[in-house]
């Protein structure tokens, strides 16, 4: 059967809105693949046993989530006009990307320290883009909740 994760926690599981318009309840060892990549929204093939979900397929992932970001692209942003923040609005960390944005923009009053210092935090941030592989990176920066380094 096919049907839409509606939560999920990778502890202790979630829940499945099925094509035959019920909803099913898994555990999280019920997840075949890529467990740490299944979010709310994905589509997922299931079996259902004794009013539950069991063995669990990830299909694709979310419809927000498909349009998976750029590594290059994010490091370019934090290396050139990472003190503004850039790189974390365009990865839609919107709080860690206003935080840099003020800083930067304090530093202005404050004899440019707090501009050094974001901008070292975007440098850093860039080379740690470009070090991760293509999956770590979506793993956490996209689909994860890591918002610094």
């Amino acid at each position: 059967m096919k049907g839409e994760v509606l939560s999920y926690d990778a502890h202790s599981g979630g829940v499945i809105s099925a094509e035959d318009g019920q909803r099913y309840e898994f555990r999280a060892h019920e997840v075949m693949e890529r467990a740490e990549r299944l979010r709310v929204g994905h589509r997922v093939d299931f079996v259902v046993e004794d009013g539950s979900a069991v063995q669990v397929y990830p299909m694709a992932p979310p419809a927000a989530a498909s349009g998976e970001k750029s590594r290059i692209a994010a490091a370019l942003l934090a290396l050139f006009i990472g003190g503004l923040g850039i790189h974390k609005f365009y990865l839609g960390k919107n709080t860690a990307g206003v935080v840099m944005l003020v800083g930067t923009l304090a530093g202005i009053l404050l004899l440019f320290i707090p501009t050094l210092v974001v901008g070292l935090i975007a440098f850093i941030e860039a080379i740690i883009y470009l070090v991760k592989s293509e999956e770590q990176f979506q793993s956490e920066y996209v689909y994860g909740d890591k918002a610094w380094f």
